[in-house]
């Protein structure tokens, strides 16, 4: 059973497999599968005969929820689908079906059907895993690793990631959870024993295991034509939902707390700011967010001025 990153996916991807299964397909062609995850080779834009039969065989797909569904939309996110593609695609053979399937697998492992969403850059940045990696670490000059930690319900979590650190740039994000620290479990440690033993440790080759990011998720969302995602928030703190929004429809809850937007960090960002980022995001638009009362637990006796000097916003590298 096909997983989507939106109700708008899943809507569109069974609007589609139910084009394919009444046969709208090319003279002659072969029924190309249904793309577990995005192409990497798209065309410029789709002929003046697909966008006809596109628009006869799902014609209701151009006002769905209010989407902007155009044909240079299809044609960027879904061009398998284009009759003139289709046969493209069966000619092309196995192999590089596959290879297209292996390429796009590395960036999104869950294995994501996204007919809308498969093009969003943001989508991959988001990708949370709640999986376990390796990361090694050395000190800066300074004797830093860039990161501190907060220790909640027996676990070590990341709480500040300083911009331009070897914490940064070894990928840590807040709310990963430490489980080791050069081979030693810092369950049930305190804070300071962490952050004690951090600074003891030698400059080079610190060896952690972390797992990715336990108390978040991710949602999906797509601006209507008005450009709007459906929620609003104060001081980070998501507190309204519109209904028949983009947010009441992926479910969006309230008393939770923005992380991420298409994967950047916006903990300590002024509200306006982020709405800013929301609004430069393009159509499509990936949040994370936590549980506010896990927000608060981990941002305990942090100053707000610290966070927004200190905290990496940048985006992340793909």
């Amino acid at each position: 059973m096909s997983l989507y990153p939106s109700l708008e996916d899943m809507k569109v991807g069974q609007m589609l497999e139910a084009q394919q299964a009444e046969g709208y397909s090319a003279p002659n062609a072969t029924s190309t599968p249904y793309p577990t995850s995005p192409s990497h080779h798209l065309p410029s834009a789709p002929s003046p005969a697909a966008v006809v039969n596109l628009q006869h065989a799902y014609p209701e797909l151009g006002e769905y929820m209010g989407l902007e569904l155009t044909p240079e939309e299809i044609a960027l996110n879904m061009p398998e689908y284009l009759q003139n593609n289709q046969t493209a695609l069966a000619l092309a053979g196995n192999r590089e079906v596959s290879a297209i399937s292996e390429s796009s697998q590395s960036l999104y492992p869950h294995a994501l059907s996204a007919p809308l969403s498969g093009s969003s850059v943001g989508l991959a940045r988001a990708q949370v895993s709640h999986g376990v990696r390796q990361v090694v670490l050395c000190k800066d000059e300074k004797g830093m690793v860039g990161m501190r930690v907060k220790a909640i319900n027996k676990g070590v979590f990341v709480c500040l990631v300083t911009k331009g650190s070897p914490a940064a740039k070894g990928g840590l994000r807040f709310g990963d959870q430490i489980l080791q620290i050069n081979g030693t479990n810092v369950a049930g440690y305190s804070s300071d024993k962490v952050h004690d033993i951090l600074k003891k440790a030698g400059d080079n080759n610190i060896v952690m295991a972390v797992r990715d990011r336990p108390f978040e998720r991710t949602l999906t969302l797509h601006k209507d034509s008005t450009g709007h995602i459906g929620f609003q928030f104060k001081e980070g703190k998501i507190n309204s939902i519109a209904v028949e929004s983009s947010a009441a429809r992926n479910g969006l809850l309230i008393d939770h707390n923005l992380l991420e937007v298409n994967g950047q960090n916006v903990v300590g960002v002024k509200d306006k700011e982020i709405s800013q980022i929301i609004d430069d995001g393009g159509n499509i638009i990936t949040i994370t967010i936590i549980p506010t009362f896990i927000y608060t637990r981990i941002m305990k006796n942090m100053s707000n001025s610290l966070v927004k000097k200190m905290m990496d916003h940048s985006i992340p590298d793909m």
